[in-house]
């Protein structure tokens, strides 16, 4: 015997499951922009304060380094931060947008390590988990003195 429901039924349990998926959606946006959020601190307090401590409390229990110039974990970072804060104190990285797809943050960056220089075009890639930064890719492109356009890496 079939279990029809009524209509007043059906209609709650639309609403119900409409409510669900909002209330998942919503949960989603607040964890991505959480996402957005620890990755813009973690740029902030690392590569422009070169405060690697501070930087690391935003990293997870692994942090896995896809450029082949950095060595992985947090005394990769460490190593990496003393090589800004020594060579490069007055470097700066400005983040000119960024943007999340679930856990992984993208930053498009002018970096430039000595000021007066015209410095990089940076694509960084951060994965999340909890919350927290566990690997990290970039592509790092020199900014030319005689581009073949007027258009703006930028």
């Amino acid at each position: 015997m079939k279990t029809l429901l009524r209509p007043r039924t059906a209609v709650a349990a639309l609403l119900l499951a409409l409510a669900s998926s909002a209330a998942m959606a919503a949960t989603g946006e607040a964890q991505q922009e959480a996402n957005r959020k620890a990755v813009l601190a973690f740029y902030e307090k690392g590569l422009n304060q070169k405060d690697a401590d501070a930087a690391l409390a935003y990293v997870g229990n692994r942090y896995v380094q896809h450029n082949p110039g950095a060595a992985d974990g947090p005394e990769g970072f460490r190593k990496f931060i003393g090589f800004l804060r020594e060579k490069f104190p007055d470097s700066h990285s400005e983040i000119k947008r960024s943007f999340v797809d679930g856990d992984y943050v993208i930053l498009h960056v002018h970096a430039v390590r000595e000021p007066g220089t015209r410095g990089n075009a940076i694509i960084d890639i951060f994965k999340l988990e909890d919350g927290k930064i566990v690997e990290h890719w970039d592509v790092v492109q020199p900014v030319p003195e005689n581009p073949a356009n007027s258009n703006t890496m930028f």
